[in-house]
């Protein structure tokens, strides 16, 4: 008689992921050594050492405990159905890695800095993206590469054909589509793993503390000050770590602003006169400046999520292209700041077109 038994999602990685598996027995003791004898791996899950069910382990026959049916060693009936229910003690669900995901991560795995647990880490955290464009693009690959389990993209423009020479997500089968779709679309093709979630909006004062709340860490890869303040801001207020990047011709910029330790204005109080320093738009941008800058955002991003290794918090990467030359500035924490500081005068989000004195038209990538 075939009898139809339930495998709990934390011991399916011992039967190829099956949730169900179906085995010929007469009885629940035979159930069980039928299924531990096509799965051994269960074995140390089912029985200890004595061979006698674990007794954090529930079995049950048709919804009800085996125990109060009689026990192991009752008659099952045509169509019964057993379930193995493990005791759990609430909190995170420890991530079991299938063996693709063993191949896929192995060289992680073997790094001491990383391992196992760390690609744990990786697989559980949630970084969120402003901008799919040239920061955006690079970031977002690398981060998905390496398993971070939940990207969030938030950018509203269209694809254009102008953006192709630096923007690595977008094809040319995606001129005019959503910039968020064909990210996510891309980023499904390097790993599967990653649950990617669109915010196909402009960050405003109005949204940016309830998108932002949700992630552990965000990567800022915008194309305007207004939006530059805004995320700091609504990164202080919210106590989360921030990679920051810019771009502009030859030259690009990174930092690391942890919760506590600096913001960007400390770093910029206040914004250039508009017009005076010009959009990558206007002044063109390297198209493979973007990418270096935005995989050293990837790296910041990965530090941060596994604590491992001297980010740049507290320090300001300048990357000069054309030169090939790298500085490291020092960066402090203003205690006068008005978002970070001691005595912190912005509570809330504020009007940052305003406050930069540009009109509300801006991009995020």
């Amino acid at each position: 008689m075939s009898v139809s038994i339930y495998i709990p999602t934390p011991y399916r990685r011992h039967t190829n992921g099956v949730s169900r598996v179906e085995v010929e027995a007469g009885t629940v003791r035979q159930v069980l050594d039928r299924l531990v004898a096509q799965h051994p791996a269960l074995a140390q899950q089912v029985f200890d050492d004595k061979g006698e069910v674990l007794q954090y382990l529930g079995i049950f026959v048709n919804d009800e405990e085996v125990h109060s049916l009689g026990g192991l060693d009752i008659e099952l009936k045509p169509g019964d159905e057993l379930a193995l229910i493990p005791a759990i003690a609430g909190g995170s669900e420890d991530i079991q890695f299938t063996e693709e995901q063993i191949i896929r991560y192995s060289r992680h795995i073997i790094l001491k800095e990383v391992g196992g647990e760390g690609q744990k880490k990786l697989l559980k955290s949630k970084v969120l993206i402003i901008g799919a464009g040239g920061l955006g693009c690079p970031a977002a690959v690398y981060l998905a590469a390496a398993g971070v389990g939940t990207i969030g993209i938030v950018d509203f423009d269209r694809v254009d054909l102008s953006n192709l020479q630096r923007q690595i997500l977008h094809g040319m089968s995606d001129i005019g589509r959503p910039k968020a779709v064909s990210a996510k679309e891309s980023i499904a093709e390097i790993n599967p793993d990653v649950n990617v979630v669109l915010h196909e909006t402009a960050l405003s004062r109005e949204n940016a503390l309830d998108i932002i709340k949700d992630y552990d860490v965000v990567v800022n890869g915008c194309d305007n000050f207004p939006t530059r303040y805004l995320v700091s801001d609504a990164c202080v207020l919210s106590g989360k770590p921030l990679v920051d990047g810019s771009i502009l011709r030859f030259e690009g910029q990174a930092t690391v602003f942890m919760p506590g330790k600096g913001c960007y204005r400390c770093l910029f109080p206040a914004p250039p006169p508009p017009g005076t320093v010009p959009s990558c738009s206007e002044a063109g941008v390297l198209g493979v400046l973007p990418g270096i800058v935005g995989c050293i955002q990837a790296n910041e991003a990965i530090k941060v999520i596994l604590g491992v290794g001297e980010t740049l918090s507290g320090r300001l990467l300048f990357f000069d292209a054309l030169n090939m030359e790298f500085r490291k500035l020092k960066l402090r924490r203003d205690p006068n700041c008005p978002a970070c500081g001691d005595n912190p005068a912005i509570t809330e989000l504020i009007d940052y077109h305003g406050f930069c004195g540009v009109p509300n038209q801006a991009h995020v990538s």
